[in-house]
């Protein structure tokens, strides 16, 4: 697969994508996800596309950027998404949501911990249903790292990618900070982030 991509232009070096396992996606995919599929083995799991993950977390820069950073909230309740999530929020400016979602955070204007986001970040469609519903039923657009195995008919903007992994994740997140302050003229466009990859992993507790 290295050789397939060894003429693009990625925003990190092949193996540093295949190295986590981000192309890895699960044993179920549906006909909305055919486009980001590069192939199946023949154990029948599905190998997403290394150079559709880069062309999507490139669009979402531009797209996440174009707003307030305090406008934007990341979301993640899968343990593996909390130390990525908490790193993307600090460091762009924006707020995090760890753990479980409150029922009415966007939409019940009572609730203590309401929040007004202009646009939503989900780690995972099929684990922060709460949150997706709810931005969709008030009209905010929504950005969400996807999986083979995940509806796609309501997030706006679908980065592929492994969102399970712990390591995964954290390149996604790690990627997807860069690029947006890279974007913001927050950092120039080869400057890297001023916290290493490693700061974005989740700990395995043993």
């Amino acid at each position: 697969m290295a050789t397939k991509y060894a003429t693009v232009e990625l925003l990190v070096p092949v193996d540093l994508y295949l190295s986590p396992g981000m192309h890895i996606g699960t044993y179920y995919s549906n006909k909305q996800f055919e486009r980001f599929i590069y192939r199946v083995r023949p154990d029948g799991l599905y190998i997403l596309n290394v150079r559709k993950i880069d062309e999507r977390i490139r669009i979402a820069d531009r797209f996440i950027a174009s707003f307030e950073p305090s406008s934007i909230v990341a979301v993640g309740a899968r343990q593996y998404s909390f130390k990525p999530v908490e790193m993307f929020a600090k460091l762009t400016g924006g707020k995090a949501i760890l753990g479980r979602f409150m029922p009415g955070t966007f939409i019940n204007p009572h609730l203590p911990g309401y929040i007004e986001p202009e646009v939503v970040i989900i780690s995972d469609p099929r684990v922060d249903t709460q949150a997706l519903t709810e931005a969709v039923e008030i009209g905010l657009p929504v950005v969400a790292f996807v999986s083979t195995d995940a509806k796609i008919s309501r997030v706006v903007l679908v980065i592929p990618g492994n969102n399970k992994g712990r390591k995964s994740l954290a390149l996604l997140y790690y990627l997807l900070t860069r690029q947006v302050l890279r974007e913001r003229g927050q950092l120039g466009p080869s400057q890297e982030l001023s916290v290493l990859l490693e700061e974005f992993e989740a700990k395995v507790v043993i």
